[in-house]
């Protein structure tokens, strides 16, 4: 299995989590060895579980964030789903220096692709691709190691997998 797709395992059983422990505010302990359990890289599980705890450590951060991108929409009526993925991959911006942004972007549109609504892809993108401009604008990126892929993308390429 190569690892993108052991990462991507990763975040879907993190989106399960964090999904759990929101409806059911679950022993989180207990509900991350359980869903994590059966994640066979050690550095894989400690990813997970780090960006389970980051999610949650700064969540009214990441939350604010998104208040300011979605104008006149209350965070309420947001998809629990799309907001938990959008947590994720701001989280990842943020506090995850060595994944690309891009990583980050396309891994939080192909989930929801999957997991959640039919417009959730194009929603999420939109909110990322915002918040990653502003976090460059202001020169609030951190990225080190394979997190300095470079971002730029020719006019004529597609930016995302949703624009193929």
């Amino acid at each position: 299995m190569s690892a993108v797709f052991k990462r991507r395992v990763v975040r879907e059983k993190v989106l399960q989590i964090l999904y759990a422990y929101d409806m059911n505010n679950e022993n989180l302990m207990a509900l991350t060895k359980s869903v994590l359990g059966d994640v066979g890289e050690e550095n894989d599980r400690k990813y997970g579980e780090d960006l389970v705890n980051r999610v949650l450590i700064h969540k009214k951060e990441l939350d604010q964030k998104i208040e300011e991108r979605v104008s006149n929409w209350e965070m309420g009526r947001i998809a629990l789903i799309d907001k938990i993925l959008l947590r994720m991959a701001i989280c990842e911006l943020l506090y995850f220096p060595d994944i690309p942004p891009k990583v980050s972007i396309n891994e939080a549109i192909e989930i929801a692709k999957e997991f959640s609504t039919a417009g959730s892809g194009k929603f999420i993108n939109g909110i990322l691709d915002a918040i990653l401009s502003d976090e460059k604008t202001a020169g609030r990126l951190t990225k080190t190691g394979r997190g300095l892929v470079d971002e730029t993308v020719s006019k004529n390429q597609p930016k995302h997998s949703d624009d193929r």
